[in-house]
């Protein structure tokens, strides 16, 4: 099962990807990353290889940061849920099938998608600025991230109260579970990785919204929907959302200071010179 999950995953993807390629990037880019991406590649190579390290160490460590989390001790499931209150509840309230429907492909393919899509729309751009720092804001994410949830035990609202929370999507697409499970943890929920991986997106599309305004356009409303989803389906709390977009926003700042300190590639883009918030 988990095999025919990725395989549709990929082929809705690919296809998102494939449109998007269409309708945002246009054909002179393509045209000039026919020529320039052995260039490209290697101005992103470092950045990419760190990305690739984190994501196997990330991989590594999901198997003991539960142990070490319940050594740590620091539960705050009680205490989200005493300042919260019933917000999830609330939001369940509205549930309709049409609804669970729209959330779920959200939280699977549209998260999926506008995690791959900007690294091939960024590649296209002869500045490779944008596309190191998505890759930096995503690389940070998934450290603090790790940090944060081996230091803080939360469980989400749907396995905190089962009685009480739906979890809509599993109920409905109980094949998600097979995928979902590879890569979450019950424990796992303060911040919302989703929220914070999907907010760097929509803030680096805002900043680039010169260069990709129909990009801006599509990622921005995608990006609250995911983080949006995350609560309806019962996975998340708001305060998870509320601190994953906190710490996209620190994510992001951190990434355009170390590319534009530490970079040696900046100096090297000298068609296009200037950082990406300002070019054109």
């Amino acid at each position: 099962m988990l095999v025919q999950v990725l395989v549709q995953l990929a082929v809705v993807v690919s296809l998102l990807t494939l449109l998007g390629i269409g309708v945002v990037v246009g054909r002179y880019r393509l045209r000039d990353t026919r020529r320039e991406w052995l260039a490209r590649l290697r101005a992103a190579t470092p950045i990419t290889v760190v990305l690739a390290v984190v994501l196997l160490a990330n991989s590594v460590a999901r198997q003991v940061v539960p142990d070490l989390s319940w050594m740590i001790g620091w539960n705050l499931t009680w205490a989200i849920y005493d300042i919260e209150g019933q917000f999830i509840l609330w939001l369940q309230s509205y549930e309709t099938p049409a609804l669970t429907a729209v959330f779920s492909f959200v939280y699977i393919y549209g998260y999926v998608f506008l995690l791959v899509f900007p690294v091939v729309a960024y590649f296209a751009l002869s500045n490779t600025r944008p596309l190191r720092e998505l890759l930096t804001a995503y690389t940070l994410n998934y450290v603090l991230g790790l940090v944060l949830y081996t230091f803080v035990i939360a469980y989400g609202p749907r396995n905190m109260m089962p009685e009480l929370v739906d979890a809509l999507m599993y109920d409905t697409y109980p094949r998600y579970q097979h995928l979902t499970r590879q890569v979450n943890r019950n424990t796992n929920v303060f911040p919302s990785l989703h929220t914070s991986l999907a907010a760097t997106v929509g803030v680096l599309a805002y900043q680039t919204r010169d260069v990709y305004p129909r990009w801006a356009i599509v990622a921005i409303p995608l990006a609250i929907s995911v983080a949006i989803s995350t609560m309806y389906l019962g996975i998340h709390w708001a305060i998870d959302v509320v601190a994953g977009i906190v710490l996209a926003y620190v994510c992001v700042k951190l990434a355009g200071v170390l590319v534009g300190r530490w970079s040696l590639a900046d100096r090297f883009d000298v068609r296009n010179p200037l950082p990406f918030s300002r070019w054109r």
